[in-house]
C-alpha cells in the first residue's frame, strides 16, 4: 500500500472539491511528499440538530484507537484492509462511525522486482490536478500524558483503506487504495450509515479507479524531497 502522498491543493481548493462547509482557520500549504504519521487533510461529516455539517480538519496519519495508551501505534495503523475493516478490533468501532475521505492528488508506489530492487512510480488520476478522494477512517485519541484541560489533549488520528488490485496496477503492487468515486462521496460520508453490512457491502462494491503510473526518481524515497520535483517523469 501507498506509504506517501501528494496533496497539491491549498485548503480552498479541498473545501470547493468536496463541498466543505467549516474549516480549521490555518492554511494548508501544499505537499508533494506527505509520509505517515505526519498531519494529513481529511473531510468527515457530522449531523448537527438534523443538519449534515461536513468539515475539513487535519489528522495524524496513523489511527490510534482509544484504548491504547501510546500513539507510537499509529506507525503500524496507516492503512486497513477493506476486507476485513468491519471486523478487526482495532478499526471496527471508526467503520461505523467515523468514515472520512482524504484528499489528495495522487500516491507514490514501489514496484518490486525480482532481483530485490524497487521501482518507484507516481499514480494520478486521468486529470492530473484532479483531487481524489481516498477512503479513510478517524479515531480521537486521548492523549493520557497531558492536563485535563490542555488544549491538545485529544489527537485526530486516521488511516487509509486498501483493496486487492486487480486492474492494470496490480504488476506495480498487489494492494492499492480505496477511492471513492465523485458521485459516491455523498454515501460514504454519511453518519447514518452504521450498520458493519452496509459499510462492507459498499467497500465491496466500489469500482476500481482509473489511475495513471508514471516512473518517478528515487528520491522521493526521502521525506526531505517535499516540491513538485519528485512527481516528475524519470528521464
Amino acid at each position: 500500500m501507498c506509504g506517501r502522498f501528494v496533496i497539491a491543493g491549498n485548503k480552498a481548493t479541498i473545501r470547493d472539491a468536496f463541498s466543505v462547509i467549516e474549516s480549521f482557520e490555518d492554511e494548508l500549504k501544499p505537499s508533494w511528499n506527505a509520509a505517515p504519521m505526519q498531519g494529513i487533510p481529511f473531510v468527515s461529516e457530522q449531523l448537527r440538530e438534523g443538519e449534515l455539517v461536513r468539515r475539513l480538519e487535519i489528522a495524524h496519519w496513523g489511527l490510534v484507537p482509544v484504548w491504547f495508551k501510546d500513539s507510537k501505534v499509529g506507525a503500524r495503523m496507516i492503512d486497513a484492509r477493506s476486507e476485513t475493516v468491519t471486523e478487526k478490533p482495532s478499526f471496527r468501532v471508526a467503520a461505523a462511525k467515523r468514515s472520512a475521505l482524504v484528499p489528495a492528488n495522487g500516491y507514490y508506489e514501489w514496484q518490486k522486482n525480482e532481483d530485490g530492487t524497487k521501482i518507484p512510480h507516481y499514480l494520478h488520476g486521468e486529470d492530473e490536478e484532479q483531487l481524489l478522494g481516498f477512503a479513510g477512517l478517524c479515531e480521537f485519541w486521548l492523549d493520557p500524558t497531558k492536563p485535563e484541560d490542555a488544549d491538545d489533549m485529544w489527537l485526530e488520528t486516521a488511516t487509509i483503506l486498501t483493496r486487492a488490485a486487480h486492474d492494470t496496477l496490480g504488476h506495480i503492487h498487489d494492494r492499492t487504495p480505496v477511492i471513492i468515486p465523485t458521485d459516491l462521496q455523498d454515501q460514504w460520508l454519511d453518519p447514518t450509515m452504521t450498520e458493519r453490512d452496509q459499510v462492507r457491502h459498499f467497500t465491496d462494491t466500489i469500482p476500481e479507479p482509473n489511475l495513471v503510473p508514471r516512473i518517478v526518481g528515487r528520491e522521493v524515497g526521502s521525506v526531505r524531497s517535499n516540491g513538485p520535483e519528485p512527481t516528475a517523469p524519470l528521464r
